[in-house]
């Protein structure tokens, strides 16, 4: 009796198996991605599982869904930083407003803070 071997390389697809049992299945590797994926990319997630399944699946299956998602974070939390500070100049919420009223820069703070999140949810999130 012929012994197999542990591993095999098929040159038709560039794959490589490796021998489980009697049988030989892809050795797949997924790739290594160490970033978070953050508040916005759990959120997108969500959304893609729940809504768009499909994208979903092919995006876990090729092994791209965490980098996706930690390039989503990263960008939404980008965008957001930049929205808040176009509304605060808009609305001259600044540090002078902070160091006299601290309760009322709080205040538009919160509310800047708030449509902005909107914003990131309804263009980059929800879609």
């Amino acid at each position: 009796m012929e012994k197999l071997k542990k591993h095999i390389h098929d040159d038709s697809n560039g794959l490589d198996y490796v021998l489980v049992g009697d049988y030989y299945i892809p050795d797949l590797q997924l790739p290594e991605e160490s970033r978070p994926i953050g508040r916005w990319g759990r959120m997108h997630r969500e959304y893609l599982q729940e809504y768009c399944p499909d994208r979903y699946n092919e995006l876990l299956l090729s092994g791209k869904l965490w980098t996706y998602l930690a390039d989503l974070d990263e960008q939404a939390q980008n965008r957001l930083d930049c929205i808040i500070a176009q509304i605060k100049e808009t609305e001259g919420v600044t540090e002078e407003l902070k160091a006299k009223d601290q309760l009322a820069w709080v205040g538009h703070m919160n509310s800047i803070r708030h449509r902005a999140e909107e914003v990131i949810r309804s263009e980059m999130i929800f879609v």
